[in-house]
């Protein structure tokens, strides 16, 4: 039997300069709105993170760092630790060791590509500040899979090389600042269940 999460899983694709973009989207997201959201963000190898405790001042919905094979649940949110790479899979969050050797970080792209793999069209990618391209082929993925992506507007962005790249490579539902995504997203959610409380 096929795996149905039955909710909508939001992974946030985000790099430099997308720490207050990120604030300013959490801002404005319910704690109950329904889904899951799994944040995969740049860290340096060496940098002890407190990212976790700086998001949770933007959002009463609780936030963590990621485990292996833990289950994602709706109204919570998960962030990528630092040192790993991070898939999904029938629902339950993967992590890998990232490798030494891999001087280039495509993070996002790999987790984008599970979750297309596995959530269809329950999938949603975001992409908001970032240097490079990190996310551009797992947003293919994720419409090829008939998921959705939104982004941020390169304009409001502080390094606009990922939302660029995306732009560009792919054909994004929204292109809004952060604080517009989110509520582009609240209405995207709230449409959906319209739907299928008059089907």
């Amino acid at each position: 039997m096929a795996y149905d999460s039955k909710f909508y899983i939001a992974a946030i694709g985000v790099s430099a300069g997308g720490q207050e973009p990120l604030w300013s989207f959490f801002d404005q997201i319910p704690p109950t709105l329904g889904i899951a959201f799994i944040v995969i963000q740049h860290l340096n190898r060496e940098y002890i993170s407190v990212a976790d405790k700086l998001l949770a001042k933007h959002t009463t919905m609780p936030v963590c760092w990621a485990n292996d094979q833990q289950e994602v649940k709706p109204n919570c949110v998960y962030l990528l630790p630092i040192n790993k790479m991070m898939t999904i899979k029938a629902g339950c969050l993967q992590l890998q060791d990232r490798q030494p050797a891999d001087l280039s970080n495509w993070a996002v792209d790999i987790f984008f590509h599970s979750l297309a793999k596995g959530e269809k069209a329950n999938a949603i990618g975001i992409i908001l500040s970032g240097a490079g391209s990190d996310g551009t082929l797992g947003s293919i993925h994720i419409h090829d899979e008939e998921g959705i992506v939104m982004v941020q507007d390169p304009q409001t962005a502080e390094f606009s090389g990922m939302p660029k790249s995306a732009i560009m490579k792919d054909h994004p539902v929204e292109i809004l600042s952060p604080k517009r995504l989110a509520h582009a997203l609240i209405d995207f959610v709230s449409s959906k269940e319209t739907k299928s409380i008059k089907a």
